[in-house]
């Protein structure tokens, strides 16, 4: 299409021109296969003077006959906005389209929107030549490109993706934000923010000026943002959306961590004085579920009375990358516990009222959040603490309960593939990790209950 070409709608007719326009297949049975309008005159400045009128009359003719809403959708002022809406509905056509002809037909229809995008000529160049608005010149490439799919936006198929993902609401959000950084630096970097321009040399760079994106963030945190593009777009590459997954294998360098810098278990010194201190009952029993169990911090949270069954065992809610709910003996330390909290309630009532779910419906934060700020201050209260200089976190947490307990079951000559179904970790090697069906209850009973609190 040659939007600058000043013959463009015009033909001759004898000795004058007249304005020809293009009629959807759809509307030819109606319409015909052309509209035309004669100008009147055999001078091409006139008729190039003279035609945007009746361009503007044969185009409202054929919007009425397709739809007479789309008349006065013709009228309005067309946003960029609403022209990429338009060029992604076209995009979207053409992908669908089962013959030639219908993505002809698609295609003669992007070119009619973007001439119209393009608008009336602004005046003529030194040749002669019409010249158009830049802007709207721009827009009307911009939508012929992306309506036929030379150009996707990046998040065009984001929203899809995400809800075809099934991830919980903080890794949706990990995934935005990815997004918008790497839209941010295509924005400063000079880069079409779309898919086509972001080849593994542009992925390299991103990498390299990531750190500079962004403030106090550490090398761990920009690669799960690195991560979850390499997700996004190894579900693009499935999809044949781009021909190749550009940040697989991308990371930032950390920095290697010495053997006392990364976090640990606690000591059995450290859980007596977390176990005696003065501290809340069901802080109390928090812990020492926790200690007996290896369970993360929001399972036990979220425990109702119908996840701690009669038969002796713990139904704890899909954690991390765990394909379903995962079973887990009680201890037998634990049973008083459990049958205390669980008199008088109904299946659907919560072990632990005492940490209720964020009201907010749309808050990111789990149920746990105000749990783990209160544990925090607890374990300070009491000395139990681990601060290394350079480092935001302390060595010890929360997660501490599970480390221990993964310690204690080892150090009690219990199987590794059987720690590993007990606390939800994936059983490594094609022998336990493919081909086993898992240890039986009795076995992963015989775990939990060799592990003891110390005295």
């Amino acid at each position: 299409m040659a939007l600058s070409s000043d013959r463009m709608f015009l033909e001759r007719h004898g000795n004058q021109w007249r304005v020809v326009v293009n009629v959807p297949k759809r509307l030819h049975a109606t319409l015909g296969t052309k509209l035309k309008k004669a100008l009147g005159t055999d001078s091409l400045t006139e008729a190039n003077r003279l035609k945007w009128d009746a361009i503007a009359e044969l185009k409202a003719n054929i919007a009425h006959a397709a739809n007479p809403l789309l008349a006065l959708e013709a009228a309005r002022s067309t946003s960029r906005q609403q022209a990429i809406q338009k060029a992604i509905h076209f995009a979207e056509q053409r992908k669908r389209a089962f013959d030639p002809a219908s993505l002809d037909e698609i295609d003669e229809e992007i070119d009619w929107q973007a001439e119209s995008l393009a608008g009336r000529p602004i005046g003529d160049d030194d040749r002669g030549h019409e010249v158009f608005d830049p802007e709207r010149l721009r827009l009307a490439t911009d939508f012929s490109l992306l309506a036929r799919g030379d150009k996707t936006p990046l998040d065009l198929h984001h929203e899809k993706f995400l809800s075809m993902s099934h991830v919980k609401a903080r890794t949706a959000a990990d995934d935005k934000r990815a997004l918008n950084l790497l839209k941010e630096w295509c924005s400063k970097a000079g880069v079409p923010p779309y898919l086509q321009a972001i080849t593994k040399k542009e992925a390299v760079r991103f990498c390299d000026d990531l750190p500079n994106l962004t403030a106090n963030l550490t090398p761990v945190t920009l690669n799960k943002y690195v991560s979850r593009l390499s997700v996004y777009w190894t579900w693009l590459e499935n999809r044949h959306e781009v021909e190749s997954n550009v940040w697989r294998g991308r990371r930032l360098r950390e920095p290697q961590q010495t053997t006392d810098q990364k976090e640990r278990p606690f000591t059995d010194d450290e859980v007596k004085v977390l176990l005696k201190g003065p501290v809340e009952p069901e802080m109390d029993d928090l812990m020492r579920i926790a200690a007996l169990s290896g369970a993360r911090l929001d399972a036990i949270v979220c425990l109702k009375v119908k996840d701690c069954r009669d038969d002796g065992v713990f139904v704890f809610k899909p954690q991390k990358k765990e394909p379903g709910p995962r079973l887990c003996p009680i201890h037998a330390d634990l049973v008083e516990i459990i049958e205390r909290r669980k008199k008088g309630k109904e299946p659907e009532d919560d072990i632990f009222p005492e940490w209720p779910g964020v009201k907010k419906s749309d808050s990111l934060r789990e149920r746990s959040f105000k749990t783990s700020n209160e544990f925090t201050a607890y374990r300070r209260s009491v000395g139990v603490e681990d601060r290394r200089e350079g480092k935001r976190r302390g060595l010890v947490n929360f997660h501490s309960f599970r480390r221990w307990f993964i310690t204690k079951a080892e150090q009690a000559g219990q199987l590794e593939s059987t720690i590993a179904v007990v606390v939800g970790h994936k059983r490594q090697g094609m022998t336990f990790g493919v081909y086993s069906g898992g240890p039986l209850l009795e076995q992963a009973r015989q775990c939990v209950e060799a592990v003891r609190l110390p005295l």
